[in-house]
């Protein structure tokens, strides 16, 4: 089950893990699309690892077609966070400092439905969102696309 700690530095000698998060409006532009992990129970964003021999939109496209069924455009890079102070930990021997790429996508086809990395995916508010175990870090991500800025954010 992966888990985040919080300290001053604690990332330091950790592995480094690059992903991408999607950050996916409904056609209102009132909801945002959630996951529900199968490792945790918690919510997020769709997103995940980058693997060797592609790009961080390809990783964002594949991610959240694996995870919810959708295909999308992958546009606006959103932010770049690379918190020290934030470790992901799934245990003593896998512990990583992020490197996160956060885009705005479009949905261009497929369907939503499960993976067997979620439980539970769906379209919320944003007072909906407030009352979900969201993973915290994705409540940071969600609070810059809100921000609607052209320039990309460096965290």
């Amino acid at each position: 089950m992966s888990r985040l700690i919080h300290g001053d530095r604690i990332c330091k000698g950790a592995k480094v893990l690059v992903g991408a998060s999607a950050q996916i409006w409904d056609p209102s532009g009132k909801q945002i699309l959630l996951t529900k992990r199968g490792d945790n129970g918690r919510w997020c964003l769709p997103g995940g690892q980058l693997d060797s021999g592609e790009s961080i939109k390809e990783t964002c496209a594949r991610e959240v077609l694996e995870e919810t069924g959708l295909i999308v455009d992958v546009g606006h890079l959103i932010a770049v966070y690379t918190n020290p102070d934030m470790l992901l930990s799934y245990d003593k021997e896998h512990q990583y400092q992020m490197v996160s790429f956060h885009f705005a996508v479009t949905v261009t086809g497929g369907e939503v439905g499960l993976s067997d990395e979620t439980t539970d995916v769906g379209f919320f508010s944003l007072e909906e969102i407030k009352e979900m175990d969201l993973m915290e870090h994705h409540q940071q991500r969600i609070e810059d696309a809100l921000l609607g800025k052209k320039e990309t954010l460096v965290r």
